[in-house]
């Protein structure tokens, strides 16, 4: 290898170190910033379920910058079968934690539309689509029936 050659790997190793680092630096300030409010908060129902979500989001933050870390330093340092089969490992994994997070944090697969997991949180009828065939008229129907439900409550 050429001294050119040998300081871009050297380079692009340290670049990898440092997407690594930030990547865990995000999982951790993201950890204590949540704990942070979680414990200034006043006692309410939603202070578990806010803690929670703080948290996940930090963690699928995280493991995006993780991920682009192997990639960089996978491909352009160690481009062999081995290495690649690694990366494709990781990346399986940690794509997994992400969706079981994303399941965690907003109750619904990835994949899955918005409008039905809105539905489900706000105690309507879960329905992808409104009657005009929207996702934003299934939104408004959910809005409707939970503001319903209140004034049931409150009557």
């Amino acid at each position: 290898m050429s001294e050119l050659e040998l300081a871009a790997v050297e380079w692009i190793r340290v670049v990898g170190v440092a997407i690594d680092v930030f990547g865990v630096l995000i999982i951790v300030l993201g950890i204590g910033w949540a704990a942070g409010l979680y414990l200034g908060q006043r006692s309410g129902g939603e202070k578990l379920g806010t803690f929670k979500i703080r948290i996940g989001r930090a963690l699928l933050l995280g493991l995006e910058v993780l991920v682009a870390a192997d990639i960089v330093k996978t491909i352009a340092l160690e481009a062999t079968f081995m290495s690649l089969a690694v990366l494709a490992g990781l990346v399986l994994i940690r794509t997994f934690l992400s969706w079981t997070l994303v399941l965690e944090i907003e109750g619904r697969w990835p994949w899955q539309a918005h409008a039905v997991v809105v539905g489900r949180a706000l105690g309507a009828p879960v329905a992808k689509h409104g009657p005009d065939g929207t996702a934003e008229a299934a939104r408004r129907d959910a809005l409707s029936a939970r503001d319903d439900e209140r004034s049931k409550v409150t009557t």
